[in-house]
């Protein structure tokens, strides 16, 4: 488990934590647990996850970041996933996703366990496992 900070996320979390335009909000699905601790956006362009409640330690908000820090998870087309540096929130974004259901976008793929929720760039193997007692980005 390890923080990631990345700028080029930080614009892809822009385009999915719902500040798309209206022409391009029908490209964003939304998506929670069927606890609700967990909700999630997914497009042709990343995923991103945000968590309710978590057992696990966030790591240190960065000093570029002058808003919510580390309560959720994003991967996009490029590099590892990382932590969100964001002013809105993805629970209760839309339907629940049944455990044992999985949603695609494009090359991201997101999967809903018992255990969290697991999401990847099908391309180059990247993404995130989250649940309430850990994380993994890789």
């Amino acid at each position: 488990m390890r923080p990631a900070g990345r700028i080029s996320l930080v614009l892809v979390l822009v385009a999915l934590g719902g500040l798309a335009t209206a022409a391009s909000a029908a490209a964003f699905t939304g998506f929670v647990s069927p606890t609700h601790n967990i909700g999630c956006v997914i497009s042709k362009g990343g995923v991103r996850c945000d968590i309710r409640v978590h057992s696990w330690s966030s790591p240190p908000k960065p000093k570029w970041c002058d808003v919510d820090y580390g309560g959720g998870v994003a991967v996009d087309k490029k590099g590892k996933a990382g932590f969100v540096c964001a002013g809105d929130t993805t629970l209760e974004s839309g339907p629940v996703l049944a455990y044992g259901r999985s949603i695609s976008r494009g090359r991201f793929h997101c999967e809903s366990q018992e255990a969290g929720m697991r999401c990847v760039n099908k391309r180059n193997g990247h993404g995130f496992y989250l649940n309430k007692q850990h994380y993994e980005l890789f």
